[in-house]
């Protein structure tokens, strides 16, 4: 066990990754930011947001104070949205309290943080001797010492975290800790891992009986459910109708175009106090998400305005360019690019 801590650290200083944005700082601010965002995303879809989000908040009270509109307007198109909701309450927990908690379990209890990235948190941050097991290292530990089985299944899993805590050195807990990540991103990869410059090849049990493709084990397969839904997508001259979306959904506090049937459209508009001048659907749009599809029909309605009104609570005209400048989901940016080309 302390072999493989120890050739890891080795391999890390000298193989591993060094230029991202958030390494070689132990600001936990910063390596709480890059952990959240790394959460089921690649890093080179996160380095972009992270500089972003680093220049409009660089400290965690600017995050604390900003509206949730703003978190999540920067957060547009990088998905899983709770994510950003809870950063900001986790930001107001931390400003409220004082000063950033410095142990993994007392990072865990703030909002959306899991015992995983709270120990990357306080390894990387405050060096405590805490286990991690994020997706990479699962796959490195399984094929490492032969754990077959899901990881995904309860008792998988607990062998894993079992082994991750065994494999803890006593010593340069945050350079083994981003090791097995760099690992697992740059050699230990899902598909053609780089098994000639792994620096724990000799000892794999999956590279000796030629199961790294069989470790760790996949996905029990299962079929996806579509869900369907009707976009109104009311226009008025250049403007777009906008809805924020309800907080216990999949797009909580996101803009959205409203929803509802072709046969609801007239009666929508009557409500809103607008005349429809015409409807016509627009091509099709699909998203998927981790536990259903969603598939889009979006009718165009062009109104005009029966009498000036605002748009109402949750509910916002705005011009094209101060549409695709909000907080919006993938599939309603991808719309409205449509509409403005």
């Amino acid at each position: 066990m302390e072999k493989f801590a120890a050739k890891l650290v080795r391999w890390q200083r000298r193989h591993g990754r060094s230029d991202l944005p958030w390494q070689g700082t132990r600001d936990p601010y910063r390596v709480w930011l890059s952990e959240i965002m790394l959460q089921q995303t690649q890093v080179g879809a996160v380095i972009p947001y992270y500089r972003r989000f680093i220049s409009r908040f660089p400290t965690l009270e600017a995050l604390a104070a900003a509206s949730e509109d703003d978190v999540l307007a920067l957060w547009s198109g990088l998905g899983y949205y709770a994510r950003a909701r809870n950063l900001r309450a986790a930001a107001q927990a931390v400003a409220a309290r004082g000063a950033f908690p410095r142990t993994a379990a007392e990072i865990g209890a703030l909002p959306g943080i899991g015992r995983s990235t709270a120990a990357a948190i306080a390894a990387f941050a405050f060096g405590e001797r805490a286990a991690i097991l994020d997706g990479n290292v699962k796959r490195v530990l399984a094929r490492c010492f032969g754990i077959a089985g899901w990881p995904g299944r309860p008792e998988v899993a607990k062998r894993l975290w079992a082994l991750a805590e065994e494999l803890l050195p006593r010593r340069a807990v945050g350079a083994y800790t981003q090791a097995l990540m760099d690992l697992g991103a740059t050699l230990c990869t899902p598909r053609n891992p780089a098994c000639e410059r792994c620096p724990v090849a000799a000892g794999c049990v999956a590279r000796g009986t030629g199961r790294t493709g069989e470790l760790p084990s996949r996905r029990p397969a299962r079929r996806l459910p579509l869900r369907r839904a009707t976009w109104l997508v009311l226009r008025r001259g250049q403007e777009v109708l906008l809805e924020k979306r309800p907080r216990a959904g999949i797009w909580g506090g996101l803009w959205s175009f409203p929803e509802g049937s072709a046969e609801a459209v007239k009666a929508r508009c009557r409500a809103l106090g607008y005349r429809l001048r015409g409807m016509r659907p627009l091509p099709p749009l699909e998203h998927g998400f981790t536990h259903f599809r969603l598939r889009v029909r979006p009718l165009l309605c062009e109104v005009g305005a029966a009498k000036v009104r605002p748009g109402g609570e949750g509910r916002r005209w705005l011009s094209l360019a101060e549409a695709r400048a909000a907080a919006l989901p993938a599939p309603v940016r991808s719309l409205l690019e449509r509409l403005a080309a």
